[in-house]
């Protein structure tokens, strides 16, 4: 990747990575061009957790400016967790 290039967003960013992890899924590329796509995805991943994180501080600072709402730790239930892929 270019240095130059403008760091997708978001959603670019995660519709990469899918197609990545989609392609690294089916085991028939070379070496080399599973580690370049690996490491690709690897770089993807970091964007989309830092993209994450500031939106959660964003959503603090507003909530704190409001001051109306308790911001509250996430916790998955059940039902709403993914189901572990087949063969595991």
């Amino acid at each position: 990747m270019a240095s130059d290039r403008k760091a997708p967003d978001f959603e670019q960013a995660l519709a990469e990575l899918e197609g990545l992890v989609e392609r690294l899924e089916h085991g028939d590329l070379p070496l080399d061009e599973a580690l370049k796509v690996f490491e690709r995805g690897v770089a993807l991943t970091r964007q989309c957790q830092a993209s994450l994180q500031a939106a959660q501080q964003k959503v603090e600072i507003l909530l704190k400016r409001s001051g109306s709402a308790q911001v509250e730790p996430f916790e998955e239930t059940p039902e709403a967790a993914p189901a572990p892929p087949a063969g595991e």
